[in-house]
């Protein structure tokens, strides 16, 4: 039986979905977006190296995890060490983490090799939750809830009872990116964050400022993102680009379809 992570200061009722002030706990406004004003703030250049964990258990399963927390197998921890050599001569200063085990182990085995101590733990980094198709295959979700997958495979999770919304996804995005922005001003130059699949999609569209699902961005496991911010001239727009989705270290065994 896999255990449920909860987010103190995230979990409670997804109601009242407007898009005004951000009730999340980091004070970030929902309107914002992670673009080059977001990062204007920053003096050095900085990239930030996101990171979904290797294969864990459920992904071999093609189970729908959310907050559950399911361990790497074998593969997801070799997937790890693969991403890690990549990352170790690439200067890396912090490593962030979701609080879930399969993040988390992933986070570690890469900070080590980096030279760092223990990962930082970022709440807002942890998977989305993904309601009633918690810890149930695919497969089951489409046999015994028909009307619900149908429109699931159109409109994502925000057609399934009790999944978080993607209002709460965008404000937990920003969260995210908050943080990121507080420590390179701090001085750190190579930031990586290791998170899951659901969360990814709304780290990369928080950067534009897209508030739907679709079109989704592929995100397997231990697939690098590259954000890349580049300051300009003092209290001016950093430039900002995507330089990778979805990069694969060259040791990095391929696993199952991407699956949350």
């Amino acid at each position: 039986m896999y255990s449920r992570i909860e987010l103190p200061g995230w979990d409670f009722a997804d109601s009242g979905r407007d898009l005004g002030r951000s009730r999340d706990p980091s004070g970030v406004r929902e309107a914002e977006q992670a673009d080059g004003r977001f990062f204007a703030p920053v003096s050095n250049d900085t990239s930030v190296y996101i990171l979904r964990h290797g294969r864990s258990e459920g992904n071999a399963t093609l189970t729908f995890q959310g907050r559950m927390n399911y361990p790497l197998d074998s593969l997801g921890v070799k997937q790890a060490e693969g991403a890690a050599r990549w990352l170790k001569d690439k200067e890396i200063d912090a490593v962030l983490s979701s609080p879930l085990d399969r993040a988390l182990v992933t986070a570690t085995i890469i900070s080590e090799s980096c030279g760092l101590g223990a990962p930082a733990i970022l709440p807002s980094l942890a998977e989305i939750d993904v309601g009633m198709f918690s810890g149930i295959s695919m497969e089951k979700a489409r046999v015994e809830y028909p009307d619900i997958y149908r429109v699931f495979e159109y409109s994502s999770w925000d057609a399934v009872p009790g999944a978080e919304s993607s209002t709460r996804l965008y404000e937990r995005a920003m969260a995210s990116w908050d943080e990121v922005r507080r420590i390179a001003v701090g001085g750190a130059r190579r930031i990586v964050c290791i998170s899951h699949g659901g969360l990814i999609q709304w780290l990369i569209r928080s950067t534009f400022g897209a508030r739907s699902w679709l079109p989704l961005v592929p995100t397997s496991n231990c697939g690098i993102a590259q954000y890349d911010i580049e300051a300009t001239s003092p209290g001016n727009p950093a430039f900002v680009q995507w330089s990778r989705i979805n990069f694969h270290a060259p040791e990095v065994a391929q696993g199952t379809k991407p699956i949350f």
